[in-house]
């Protein structure tokens, strides 16, 4: 039997080197029930197992870091789920995962355009505060309100006692 390092020990569980792991599998290796995976699959839009044609999930092995990564966020530094999903889009590994990156080029031309071009701005802004004045006089005075005549009921008084007279 292969022990791990006392390094390696304290760092966290061993991950297996397999392609796919199972819910149950996973489970076991972050420490947490397998409906919590699927409970942290619906709050971290960065954990999304593959299904197989039956529907069984089936994680890689980034799916099981990202699942520990929560868990160590969540239950050993006391995150909060919103906390943890921040502090996940933050990181820089994860970062470049979910968003696409700009070339230099393109931020330094854009950091030109907005420096070039202040009187623009102002004019933007200037638009914009005149159409939320325009908003707030609608909301200061709201239109009165149309009054529709409603269709009376009528009570119908039958002559005899029976719904259908002979």
């Amino acid at each position: 039997m292969v022990q791990a390092s006392p390094k390696r020990a304290a760092d966290g569980p061993v991950i297996p080197d397999r392609l796919y792991f199972k819910i149950g599998d996973v489970a076991r290796i972050c420490g947490v029930e397998t409906y919590v995976l699927r409970f942290w699959e619906t709050q971290f839009p960065q954990l999304k197992p593959h299904k197989s044609g039956t529907g069984q999930r089936l994680y890689r092995r980034r799916d099981v870091e990202l699942a520990l990564e929560i868990q160590r966020l969540v239950h050993k530094e006391g995150y909060t789920l919103a906390g943890a999903r921040h502090a996940l889009e933050a990181a820089p590994s994860h970062r470049k995962r979910l968003q696409p990156t700009q070339s230099s080029a393109d931020q330094s031309s854009e950091r030109r355009r907005a420096s070039q071009s202040p009187d623009a701005a102002k004019a933007a802004l200037n638009k914009v505060r005149a159409e939320l004045k325009e908003i707030a006089a609608m909301l200061d005075n709201p239109q009165p309100a149309i009054r529709r005549d409603r269709a009376r009921i009528i009570k119908v008084r039958p002559e005899s006692d029976s719904l259908f007279p002979l």
